[in-house]
């Protein structure tokens, strides 16, 4: 069972992000305010979910959430910060969207740069602990994965819609193909 908060304070937001390991694609991050008593039976970590469960659990979170946003960082801004500083920008976005705002910020992992207005509290296996951060790993997991699916239409040789990105074998061979396209993180091990 997931805990319903760390703080006890009503605004504590989940932060998570997706896609920081893959190869293509901006970095996607999500922000959630959950009410107290907010039920979902399939809220978990988005990693331990199966994709129809990440759509209804999402469903259930963008109808009954206090308020989420999404947030991305581009490929270019991966390049030019790398890929964590990348991230935090990708969160640091997703948060200021909230409205209302929250007062405190629980993210999942063990690093985060801290926000300019908000204290916050980094949960290694956060997204398995808390559902705020649950919430937030299913909403980045599954628009970041819509972004991709998108991509992956003007760029079929790349299997995108399945892989995401990530670095798997097909998605490599790929590259050796057909070479790298503009979505492609240059800075990372392609090959």
């Amino acid at each position: 069972m997931l805990l319903v908060s760390y703080t006890g304070e009503p605004l504590e937001a989940g932060l998570d992000e997706a896609g920081r390991g893959c190869l293509a694609g901006p970095v996607f991050a999500a922000a959630v305010l959950l009410p107290p008593d907010f039920r979902s039976e399939f809220l978990n970590d988005s990693k331990q979910l199966t994709t129809r469960r990440r759509e209804l659990v999402r469903t259930e979170i963008c109808r009954e959430a206090v308020a989420w946003a999404v947030a991305e960082a581009s490929v270019a801004e991966i390049t030019s910060l790398n890929i964590a500083q990348a991230s935090y920008l990708a969160m640091h976005r997703a948060a200021d969207q909230l409205r209302p705002a929250p007062t405190h910020l629980l993210v999942d992992g063990n690093r985060f740069r801290p926000h300019v207005a908000l204290p916050h509290t980094c949960i290694v296996g956060g997204d398995g602990l808390y559902r705020a951060i649950a919430a937030a790993s299913v909403l980045a997991k599954t628009f970041r994965d819509d972004r991709m699916r998108e991509l992956a239409a003007a760029y079929p040789a790349y299997g995108w819609e399945q892989n995401a990105g990530y670095p798997t074998a097909a998605h490599r061979a790929a590259i050796r193909e057909h070479g790298p396209t503009e979505h492609h993180r240059m800075g990372f091990r392609l090959l």
